[in-house]
């Protein structure tokens, strides 16, 4: 038991280690978060993909991506692409900006938001790299307690998109200045198009 529960600490402080840090995904559920805008559905695609991602990196599935690097590099080249696209449209954005008045009925059609979160995951080249090949790595060097280590940073993944999801909505009387959503959006555009240049230059 003691082993376990070190295999999942060790898991939850490693998943927690990789996803918080500012992206492509985190930036799209902040924003969604202050606006409130389909919070639970994007909250759980998000740390679904995650718990399958380290699920299919501990089955072994990170040696197929080694033997196959063709299919890294054309993630890389959509990904990037779709990123690009995505900054420029945040651009867009911050140059017309609007404040979120409480009670305001401004949310994005649920499939919309639903294709994009899943976009920003599934073409992320970044996330097959740390997801499946390092914590899938590094969950098979705890031999018979690497599921307990997978659980733990599947854990981390809930805690963090949880928090940052649902408690962005704190920020919500800040963000009901224009000024402020400029500010949010000239960030995240910068964080989209840059992220895409860097996986477009590693395709």
């Amino acid at each position: 038991m003691p082993e376990t529960l070190l295999a999942a600490a060790a898991g939850l402080g490693t998943g927690l280690s990789l996803i918080v840090a500012i992206g492509a995904q985190n930036a799209f559920v902040l924003r969604q978060g202050i606006r409130r805008e389909h919070v639970p559905v994007i909250v759980a695609i998000c740390a679904l993909s995650d718990a399958l991602l380290i699920a299919l990196g501990i089955s072994g599935i990170g040696t197929v991506l080694q033997a196959w690097p063709g299919a890294v590099t054309a993630i890389s080249w959509i990904g990037g692409a779709f990123l690009v696209g995505y900054g420029l449209l945040a651009a867009r954005r911050a140059l017309r900006p609007s404040g979120l008045e409480p009670g305001e009925d401004t949310a994005r059609p649920l499939r919309a938001s639903v294709l994009t979160c899943l976009a920003l995951t599934w073409l992320n080249p970044h996330v097959y790299l740390d997801t499946v090949l390092l914590l899938g790595s590094v969950a098979n060097s705890y031999g018979a307690e690497r599921w307990a280590f997978g659980s733990g940073a599947a854990v981390a993944s809930v805690l963090w998109f949880g928090g940052l999801g649902f408690g962005a909505r704190l920020l919500g009387r800040f963000f009901a200045r224009p000024n402020a959503w400029r500010a949010l959006d000239a960030v995240i555009a910068c964080t989209m198009t840059v992220l895409g240049v860097i996986m477009i230059g590693r395709g």
